[in-house]
């Protein structure tokens, strides 16, 4: 099972042994079931997940129609997921944190922060040069990137300045410490990725049994 949720911070809380735990609390859901995609029309079985709302003047109208069969407002972000056939949800149908429970592992997928444009001593950690004033202009730079004669260019991959953070990560087999239905409120244990307020992917562990 795949939920949607907003990260909201970091903090400390005491486990059922009594020890401090560091975790992340996230704002996982509730999420409404926008459309349910079968074999007999898709060619696979998928649920596509809605979060969040936004105002009807910022969304499309293929996104208002859309979301208008399963009765809800725009949906911020939109997530699909493929399941083996067992799960019975219809569209309209709200999914909250109850699909998950204290001591399971779970996989957390998001984008990291974006760094801007950045050269490759904070990108690729590299060295630089050295400081003292009889080096001219070799301070932060790359470097030699190529060979001359042979081959004449610069290998693929290579090492260079560019944009940096703002990719997708999937952090695995994480537990998950508590569950607040009320508040709609997750706490998983370790750190996620993204900033506050970032959007997060959270589904049951691959590699992990799904209770510790």
């Amino acid at each position: 099972m795949e939920l949607l949720g907003k990260k909201l911070g970091m903090t400390q809380v005491f486990d059922a042994q009594g020890n401090c735990v560091g975790v992340t609390v996230v704002q996982a859901g509730p999420c409404t079931v926008l459309q349910k995609k079968t074999v007999q029309t898709d060619g696979y079985e998928a649920y596509q997940l809605g979060f969040g709302e936004r105002k009807p003047k910022h969304a499309t109208k293929a996104l208002i129609g859309h979301c208008r069969k399963a009765q809800v407002a725009p949906a911020q972000t939109l997530h699909e997921f493929r399941h083996d056939g067992t799960l019975a949800l219809n569209v309209g149908d709200q999914v909250t944190v109850k699909v998950f429970q204290p001591g399971q592992y779970v996989d957390v997928i998001g984008f990291t922060k974006g760094k801007g444009f950045q050269g490759v001593v904070r990108r690729h950690k590299f060295a630089g040069g050295p400081m003292t004033h009889g080096n001219k202009g070799w301070k932060r730079r790359t470097g030699a990137i190529g060979e001359r004669l042979t081959p004449g260019r610069v290998f693929r991959g290579q090492r260079m300045p560019g944009h940096m953070g703002q990719r997708r990560v999937t952090t695995q087999n994480l537990r998950v410490v508590q569950v607040r239905e009320a508040d709609h409120v997750i706490l998983i244990e370790g750190a996620l990725p993204g900033p506050r307020g970032a959007v997060l992917v959270v589904r049951s562990a691959k590699k992990k049994p799904t209770k510790a």
